[in-house]
């Protein structure tokens, strides 16, 4: 036993899961979309890519190997790199394809109950439901209520949100109520309060989480959302890996948004990030310092939140290639033992129309010193991979998932 660490690539789907008819995102594969469009030097609107993909360490750790694995067949002009690490794929077992499922999945609790959505329609919020939240937050009313982009719907409303002092409140194809407000005018703290409140109240719609979106600016061409978005999850049904490992008295740090999306349970230390740059260095200068026993886990959310639900196909590319970039000074703090796994929690291919996340495969990368090379097959649940982490972590098997970890280390 000695650490593990989760690099939780927000959205990086690789192929239409066996179940994406339910979905409607037959045909989705977010990685060999990116690689295909960067392979083909067509622009979108952020931009035009000049080449095709280039990230030599994610091909070394078996991508695509567990993309075509996935999907059938190779990403477009990747070169064919022996992998150094164990690679793989994982389906989805939860109902849905949102945040909280695929890492409550991962970490050992499927979802296997429908989360409660708002429809597509305006307003979509039930009246009661506003009604109690304007009373008990003592609100001057709400802006929005429908489905929206949260980027543009507070370039729309923003101006009149500072005016009126009306949150704006909206929602998307995830099970989520999500309440936008300046940080100044409205106030941070007033933010919180107001999306605690909320929390309750959803509660009898099912809804998996309340999203606080602040932002700052003067104006529409300004807005700009900030670092201190905050996510209310309602809490797993049943313990997860992280409750195991904090009942064992090990260390679980969350980087990002992972304790959030645990609903704080499990976690023994939070940090903060603001942007994959940030949260790649806070991961590196945790890791070297974590100890014996400690679990590792980072969100890495631009992908999903800057580039997967907008769209931006060129802004994915490049990210994935800064991504790689900054892979060898995560590589070379490794010890004897450790482990690391780089996976997904869904898809969100930015090819895809809407702006919705897809369901998809998940790739499973484990890498570390002692690790062997080779397949893992597809691994039939998320869980597989919280399974494999509790072996290695030596906290008692979890409820749910198969360990491959007796094929994956070649020392205990």
């Amino acid at each position: 036993m000695t650490r593990a660490l989760v690099l939780m690539l927000d959205s990086l789907g690789i192929g239409a899961s066996i179940d994406a008819d339910r979905f409607g995102d037959v045909g989705a594969d977010t990685f060999g979309h990116i690689v295909e469009f960067a392979a083909s030097g067509r622009a979108d609107q952020q931009g035009v890519r000049s080449g095709g993909l280039t990230i030599p360490n994610l091909l070394a750790l078996g991508l695509s190997h567990a993309s075509n694995a996935s999907t059938g067949k190779w990403p477009v002009n990747l070169p064919k790199i022996e992998p150094v690490g164990s690679w793989g794929y994982a389906v989805e077992k939860s109902a849905g394809k949102d945040t909280p499922s695929g890492h409550w999945e991962m970490a050992g609790v499927p979802v296997e109950s429908e989360w409660g959505y708002f429809f597509k329609q305006e307003p979509c919020f039930p009246n009661s439901l506003i009604s109690e939240l304007t009373d008990q937050a003592h609100l001057p009313g709400i802006l929005g209520n429908r489905h929206a982009s949260g980027i543009e719907i507070i370039k729309e409303l923003g101006a009149e949100h500072m005016a009126t002092g009306k949150p704006i409140v909206y929602t998307s194809a995830d099970s989520v109520f999500q309440i936008a407000a300046h940080e100044e005018s409205f106030g941070l703290s007033r933010l919180y309060d107001t999306c605690d409140i909320a929390r309750r109240l959803v509660d009898e719609y099912r809804i998996g989480r309340v999203i606080a979106r602040p932002f700052d600016g003067g104006q529409s061409a300004t807005f700009n959302r900030t670092a201190n978005r905050r996510d209310y999850t309602t809490p797993p049904p049943h313990p997860t890996l992280l409750d195991h490992l904090v009942a064992s008295d090990r260390e679980v740090i969350s980087i990002g948004k992972v304790g959030d999306i645990f609903a704080n349970r499990g976690v023994t230390r939070k940090i903060k990030a603001n942007g994959n740059d940030e949260l790649f260095d806070a991961t590196v200068k945790t890791f070297a310092n974590a100890p014996n026993g400690s679990l590792v886990f980072t969100n890495f959310v631009d992908f999903d939140m800057l580039y997967g639900h907008r769209r931006n196909v060129v802004g994915y590319a490049n990210a994935l290639e800064r991504f790689d970039l900054q892979l060898p000074e995560l590589i070379s703090l490794l010890g004897e033992g450790d482990l690391v796994i780089v996976t997904a929690d869904h898809g969100c291919d930015p090819t895809w129309p809407g702006h919705d996340h897809t369901r998809e495969h998940v790739p499973v990368l484990a890498f570390g010193p002692n690790v062997i090379p080779g397949s893992l097959g597809q691994r039939e649940t998320f869980a597989d991979i919280g399974q494999t982490l509790a072996e290695h972590l030596e906290v008692g098997r979890l409820s749910n998932g198969t360990s491959f970890y007796s094929s994956l280390m070649s020392v205990r």
